[in-house]
């Protein structure tokens, strides 16, 4: 098992807003979190990368518990993040971004260059711009540059928050295509995403969150034919 959440309780003052999530990802799958907005995903893709603290339960990662390991070492272990809200640093060049990803790595390595190489070749767009400020580029570039940044750091498990929120839908369609070639290459991949259906229709398997909890969890393919979940968040 590549990632283990057992009975993860997490609390912002006096919200409870993990209550006892438990979820498995194994290697080489495409695993999605679905669910209103406060049902917890983006908690638990928090906690997963150690910018939130459990109060109890487990997160192991290969077999290895991270949930008190800081941030900068679960990177190193091999869990790279693209944040909700993509979060580029506007002042900075796209390469700079690209460049920061790799922070954990020798910058100046052939490895970090072929990685960077390796970047540009699946975001043609971000080559074209690697001089520009990345506060410059249009949202969709931003989330290309967000995704190019997290790759950086070479993650076996990558963690994508929200990937397609606020994009057209042309450019949603080409986010879902690159998180599959990236999952191609041998990359894990733990998805939040508000577009479930886009969603379950990429992933392996599928956790639907309300208010803190697991409610279902069930293949993808299941979780598009479950008639709870199509009524709603598939607007059936």
């Amino acid at each position: 098992m590549m990632l283990r959440i057992q009975d993860l309780h997490v609390y912002y003052g006096g919200i409870h807003a993990l209550d006892g999530i438990s979820i498995e990802v194994e290697e080489g799958e495409i695993v999605t979190m679905i669910g209103a907005n406060g049902a917890g995903k983006s908690t638990t893709i928090r906690s997963i990368s150690g910018l939130v603290r459990p109060r109890s339960g487990n997160i192991e990662f290969e077999g290895k518990p991270i949930h008190t390991v800081p941030p900068h070492e679960i990177v190193r272990l091999g869990i790279g993040q693209s944040p909700e809200g993509r979060r580029v640093f506007s002042n900075m060049t796209v390469r700079e971004n690209l460049e920061l990803g790799a922070y954990t790595r020798h910058l100046h390595s052939p490895e970090v260059k072929a990685d960077l190489e390796n970047v540009f070749v699946q975001f043609p767009r971000l080559k074209e711009r690697e001089s520009q400020s990345a506060g410059t580029l249009s949202g969709g570039e931003q989330q290309m540059l967000a995704i190019g940044r997290a790759l950086m750091a070479r993650p076996r498990l990558l963690l994508l928050d929200e990937p397609s929120l606020g994009l057209a839908p042309f450019l949603v369609r080409s986010i879902f295509t690159i998180i599959r070639e990236i999952n191609a290459r041998g990359v894990t991949v733990l998805l939040v995403e508000q577009n479930a259906n886009q969603a379950l229709k990429i992933a392996n398997r599928g956790y639907v969150l309300e208010t803190g909890r697991v409610l279902i969890s069930d293949t993808a393919e299941n979780l598009l034919q479950n008639d709870s979940v199509r009524k709603a968040y598939l607007g059936a």
